[in-house]
């Protein structure tokens, strides 16, 4: 048996893994190309966040966990983010295992496919080879490779057209154990005038180096809605890289709401493309910087097609020595007509010895569109602080009051109060 070179793992593991599960011949394929290009491509070149001394290959993918019967049996981290006495539509994964898997027979008589990966290529194998790998090439860097190549679950999120969701749709991801990884591979396609929710939450257990490389694809049909929300609090063990990116038909509109709580080192690419008239994308997100921490965060829109709208809000609070890189890319393409791009990336600096660095980019190749950004990097305003305390609030109390009320307005637009709650404890754990 040839090990490849640098890697805790090989052609032949994957394979047999791959038969395992019944996967088909084609998803084999990929699997096998990537770890190829692996070993050829380059990391992604970061913004001012070098990663080449970062774990991103020292792990074991395919560790395996035990399943449950009942959401009463998941571990108490797991039913920490959910309402356990209200499972209707929800997916546990942990590692390389997928332990819960909850769909209402309402959902299912939509015509709504909610189920992992795994299933999905056994049950719906056309299907997912149609969109899968489209929006996020596998060889784009070597990230996207290596995650191509031992992927180990995900969710596969179909909606028919004309089809509307009221209700979230909720998974939890688990990585625990020493070098376990958490790979999954989610995509999202909703067909014309359909609407969605989708909302997930990564979270790990006691282990040493562990590593989660996720990947999220999304496919906004015609008039289509889709809401995806996201909150990550892994910890200080785990290295954390997650590449999402939607595409975004006529009238279609894409919204992400991410809560970037990891304890550890962190990157994140999110890219919205527009490419039909009249289409558009809201981007809000927060994160908060501890300790020693790194994190390069990407929110990027490409405009495509005319009349087409975007707006992104990033925000960040930095403690300790922490370093938050925080880019905002506007693309606005020729041809683009009557396209209207905004940004605004505020960064909260709470230590002298934190870095923060707000980095609003447009590129505009077309004359009749709008566009604007803003950006900033401050201290506690003094006059709110003496405002509080002339109220009789103490200043640790104030500036706590300032700090959740600066995030607040992203975290209230989560839309599962579980999740919702479990963030702003998240915010009070990092803040101490």
């Amino acid at each position: 048996m040839s090990v490849d070179v640098q890697l805790r793992f090989d052609s032949e593991a994957i394979t047999e893994y791959s038969k395992a599960n019944q996967e088909p011949a084609w998803f084999l394929e990929k699997r096998l190309a990537g770890l190829k290009a692996a070993g050829e491509l380059k990391l992604p070149a970061l913004e001012k966040t070098k990663i080449d001394k970062w774990n991103t290959t020292e792990f074991d993918p395919f560790q395996t966990a035990a399943t449950v019967a009942t959401a009463n049996e998941l571990s108490e981290l797991v039913k920490a983010q959910i309402d356990v006495d209200s499972v209707k539509n929800l997916l546990v994964q942990k590692n390389a295992s997928s332990v819960f898997e909850a769909v209402s027979d309402e959902l299912k008589s939509k015509g709504v496919i909610f189920t992992t990966l795994a299933k999905a290529l056994v049950e719906h194998s056309d299907l997912v080879q149609k969109y899968l790998w489209n929006v996020v090439a596998y060889d784009e860097h070597k990230l996207t490779a290596l995650h191509t190549a031992v992927v180990n679950g995900g969710v596969f999120l179909y909606v028919p057209k004309n089809v509307e969701v009221e209700v979230p749709l909720q998974v939890v991801f688990e990585v625990a154990g020493d070098h376990a990884l958490l790979s999954p591979h989610v995509l999202i396609v909703a067909e014309a005038n359909s609407k969605v929710i989708y909302v997930d939450t990564f979270v790990s257990g006691e282990g040493t180096s562990m590593v989660a490389n996720s990947i999220v694809e999304v496919y906004v049909g015609a008039g289509a809605s889709v809401q995806v929300a996201s909150v990550r609090s892994l910890s200080t063990d785990v290295h954390d890289y997650s590449f999402r990116r939607a595409t975004v038909d006529r009238d279609g509109k894409m919204e992400w709401i991410l809560g970037e709580m990891n304890d550890g080192n962190t990157v994140a690419n999110n890219t919205t493309i527009l490419k039909g008239t009249g289409s558009t994308a809201e981007t809000k997100s927060i994160s908060v910087g501890t300790g020693s921490q790194r994190q390069n965060l990407t929110s990027q829109v490409q405009h495509i097609g005319t009349h087409s709208e975007s707006d992104m809000v990033s925000k960040a609070v930095m403690t300790g020595e922490s370093v938050s890189i925080l880019n905002g890319i506007t693309k606005i393409e020729k041809g683009a007509e009557k396209a209207n791009g905004v940004q605004a990336e505020n960064i909260l600096m709470l230590s002298e010895k934190s870095r923060g660095d707000a980095n609003p980019i447009l590129l505009i190749d077309e004359d009749d569109v709008k566009a604007g950004h803003a950006a900033s990097v401050g201290r506690f305003s003094e006059e709110s602080l003496y405002y509080l305390m002339s109220r009789g609030i103490t200043r640790q109390n104030a500036e706590r009051l300032i700090i959740l009320g600066f995030l607040d307005p992203v975290v209230a637009e989560i839309p599962v109060e579980e999740v919702r709650n479990r963030l702003r404890q998240a915010l009070e754990r990092k803040l101490g």
